[in-house]
């Protein structure tokens, strides 16, 4: 995929870890309709290429995301793809695990992009908000469905009823974060972060994220069956040889994602 600097997305590709770039800074990054295609369709693309391994989802300017730009709202546009929801990642994120570097606020639609990444590193001058409350609106891109999940019930009630901010510090403190960075340093340790994931094998990597997604649903009883199901291919896969073989010999193995 290529890029001009003028599109709303940056898009950029190195050794197995896509680098998608909001790149709407003087809009505080909000979310419209073009935006959101652009990164579904970013998105897309990553899960279909093999030599894609991770993404990593940053934001240029000091805001990270804004949320849905609502002069494009008012206009009567909808920043929602058929395929992926809001922002095109809040219904269906990729199926490939997806790092947030936040290094500014993230706030309404922008928290549940973040939301629906599976890592988040954030800068110490990042902070988080679901503030549709007080605008009258219910934060209905996946914000009130991930939250609970995320941080203590009582903590994600008052944070949701109340569109208070909560700091990248405290977020760190209550898990919901994975880093918590120097200002300027989110990108970096993200991309360091995705380069661990990318090291991994591709065919264990996309299973494991699939069963940490799905199992919280599955009855106890058809759990490991279930979990079979994905497991299984890996276990007869040709990486699973290669991890073996390249273990024995004390190298690096070379997955080729079959």
């Amino acid at each position: 995929m290529t890029t001009t600097h003028d599109e709303p997305v940056l898009v950029s590709d190195d050794n197995g870890v896509r680098t998608i770039t909001l790149n709407r800074p003087s809009a505080r990054n909000a979310v419209d309709l073009a935006m959101a295609t652009a990164i579904e369709d970013a998105l897309t693309e990553l899960d279909e290429r093999r030599d894609l391994m991770v993404a990593v989802l940053a934001a240029n300017g000091p805001t990270f995301c804004a949320g849905m730009d609502l002069k494009a709202f008012l206009r009567g546009e909808r920043p929602v793809t058929e395929r992926r929801g809001f922002a095109g990642i809040a219904q269906e994120p990729p199926r490939k695990p997806i790092i947030a570097a936040v290094d500014g606020p993230a706030v309404a639609g922008g928290f549940e992009i973040v939301l629906a990444c599976d890592m988040i590193v954030a800068s110490e001058k990042a902070f988080f908000a679901l503030p549709e409350v007080k605008r009258g609106l219910v934060a209905a891109g996946g914000g009130l469905l991930r939250l609970p999940g995320r941080l203590p019930y009582h903590l994600a009630m008052e944070l949701a009823l109340t569109g208070k901010q909560i700091s990248a510090d405290d977020a760190s403190r209550y898990g919901l974060i994975n880093q918590l960075v120097a200002p300027g340093a989110a990108v970096a340790a993200a991309r360091e972060l995705a380069a661990e994931v990318a090291a991994c094998g591709p065919l264990a990597v996309a299973a494991t994220k699939r069963i940490l997604q799905d199992s919280p649903g599955w009855p106890a009883d058809e759990a490991f069956e279930r979990q079979s199901e994905f497991t299984n291919p890996v276990r007869s896969s040709a990486d699973a040889a290669e991890g073996a073989r390249a273990f024995t010999e004390k190298r690096a193995p070379v997955w080729t994602g079959s």
